[in-house]
Formats: C-alpha cells, structure tokens, sequence
C-alpha cells in the first residue's frame, strides 16, 4: 500500500464518515417526506415529539429518534430548554413545499426506489447489461416528477420559452407541440395551462407513466388540449409540429440520435426543438462537484441503465455537456444550435433543422 500520510487518512475517514451519516439520514427524510413530517413541521414554530407525532398519527418514540437524526444533521433546530425542535422557514422550501423550486423530496424518493433496485444493478455491472425504465421500483417515476416538476412550475412557461426565438408568440396564438418522454406529463401539463390556445401530445414508451399522465391532466382540466400516447422517441406520430420538447430524457435514450433525427423530421420547416438536460460541464474536471457528483450517481444507476437496455445502448449519460449534446443533435442534421437559459441544475438548449 506505500506509505500513508496519516493526515490525509484522517481527514478522508472524516468525509466518509460523514457520507455515511448522510446516506442513511437520505433514508429518514424520505421517511418523513412519505408520513407528511416536514409538512406538518413547516410554519408551526417549536415542536415536541410527541406533538408532532399527534399531528401526523405516527409513533412518538420512532418521530424523537427520527427528529433527533434531523437535528444532529442540521436539518431542524434543537432546544434543549424545552426539548422541542422546528423546522426553519428555508429548510421547509426544500424539504416540505412541493411547490418551491427548490424542493428536493422527490430526489430522496427517487434514490430511494434505487436502493430497492441494487441486485439489479450489481448484475449490469458484471454483465453490461441495461436495466429498463419499467424494471425500477414505482418510487423512481413518482420521484422523478417529484423532483423536476418544481424547477419547470417555476422556469419553463416564465424563463425557458420565452427564451426560444419566437416560440413564445407562437403558443399564444396556437401552436402545436410534443412533449417527448414525458414521463408522467409534468411539463405537458405546466404548458397547456399557460398556452390554452396550444395543443399538446405527450409521449412516452411506459405504459404506467401514460396512464397516469392521462389522470394528472384531466385532474388539470386540460385533458380537452393534453393527449398523451404510449411511443418510443424514434418512432413517434405526427409531423408539422411547432414546438418538440425533450426534458431530462434525451440522455436516458438508447438512440439519442435516432430519436433527435426523428424529432428533426417531424418539425414543421420553422419548429424548435427545445432540449432541457442536466447541467455539466464538458469535461470530467468541470463538473467534479456536489452537482456533478449526484447527477453522476443517478447517472450510474438510473441513466446510463436505460440506455443500454435500448437498441444502440450509446450510454450518453446524465453529465454529456453542450459540446456532446451539440454533436448528437448535429449528427441529426440540425444546423443550429445554442444554449437558450440554463439554472444551476439544467441546460436548456435551443435547436433549429
């Protein structure tokens, strides 16, 4: 092994330790999430356990041990003097209000469902083998709705489109418009509130998440300008479209290629195709960062998988960059292509045939 520098040993065992203590208080906020605990906690000032537990109908013992997790990771705050803890009006925006850009329960949710998956994924590292969409818990496609739909609510219909060359005046006036892997139809539905004159087709290959993109729409009211329709990304119906949306997908893709040439084709002469992706950099050392690292974890277990489960199996994964994304989408033949908006967590590219 060579010589150890003693120090440098220490301060790794300090950060290991600590990703330790993260992964499995990971577990305990999707716990609280699931029983509604930050929910109940947000706004309310001091707490005891056993009034928080009274509010939410769970035990008192698990919610002191579960609230002295939270408080040990400055989760929530502590006060000795009369034992009880509150929840901070900025922790809420993150951990209880499904409405806040910023909300992060459906990530927990999400890596939660991965954990569930792990000797599926012990098996593709041994074999290269994919693992589909539709082979990963049911918490993964309620998460990952979780987790996006609250940066769309508050970027696509105010920053993103308005962003695009004309697309905008185009979905005011009526416009038509695909939603490609929309999942079950967050983004979808965000656009046929704010465009009534639009219509709107979501398409995704797994059945479940149609099914209940059909629901969530007509709950919005907006199932009359909101069709969604089960279709793979290469092989989708319709052509003339004004507007072809890929949000948080197009890297998930066995043939990211196959799937932008066939979106290139069923564009009208003046459509957009409007690409959102996880934000990186272009190189590993760009993107060497807490960002990076979690979009390259869900990379290893979510993205890439899927990927290769599909025909072609490019593997693009969750950190490509512009520079990559720009060649795929190049190779598809279309010729322009720039960056529209970007947040700290997406990219939002704008392509033209």
């Amino acid at each position: 092994m060579g010589t150890i520098d003693q120090a440098r040993a220490d301060q790794f065992l300090g950060q290991a330790v600590g990703d330790m203590a993260a992964a499995i208080s990971g577990l305990l906020v999707h716990i609280g999430d699931r029983l509604g605990l930050y929910r109940a906690m947000a706004g309310a000032g001091p707490l005891t356990p056993e009034a928080l537990a009274d509010q939410t109908g769970t035990a008192p013992r698990y919610v002191r041990e579960w609230l002295s997790n939270q408080a040990a990771g400055g989760y929530v705050t502590y006060q000795p003097q009369d034992g009880t803890f509150e929840l901070p009006a900025e922790h809420a925006a993150v951990l209880a209000d499904e409405d806040s850009p910023v909300f992060l329960g459906g990530a927990y949710e999400g890596i939660a469902s991965c954990y569930c998956d792990y000797r599926r994924f012990v098996d593709a590292f041994r074999t290269g083998a994919g693992v589909g969409w539709e082979q990963h818990d049911e918490r993964l496609f309620s998460g990952v709705r979780r987790l996006f739909r609250p940066s769309y609510a508050a970027f696509l219909t105010s920053a993103w489109i308005p962003a695009l060359e004309g697309v905008e005046a185009k979905l005011l006036a009526g416009a038509s418009v695909a939603d490609v892997g929309c999942g079950l139809g967050a983004s979808t539905i965000l656009m046929a509130e704010a465009y009534p004159r639009s219509t709107f087709a979501g398409y995704d290959y797994h059945e479940p998440s149609i099914e209940a993109a059909r629901k969530l729409a007509a709950d919005a009211a907006v199932n009359h300008r909101a069709r969604f329709e089960m279709s793979t990304a290469t092989g989708f119906p319709g052509t003339g479209f004004d507007l072809i949306c890929l949000f948080d997908c197009l890297h998930d893709m066995g043939d990211p290629v196959g799937a932008a040439r066939h979106t290139r084709k069923a564009l009208a002469s003046d459509g957009t195709l409007m690409l959102v992706e996880p934000y990186a950099g272009d190189s590993l050392e760009a993107n060497l960062n807490p960002v990076g690292r979690a979009f390259y974890g869900l990379s290893t277990v979510i993205c890439t998988p899927a990927s290769l489960a599909q025909p072609v199996g490019a593997g693009l994964g969750a950190q490509a960059g512009q520079a990559r994304l720009t060649e795929v989408l190049a190779e598809a033949g279309f010729s322009r292509v720039r960056r529209a908006a970007e947040t700290p967590f997406h990219l939002i590219l704008e392509a033209r045939p």
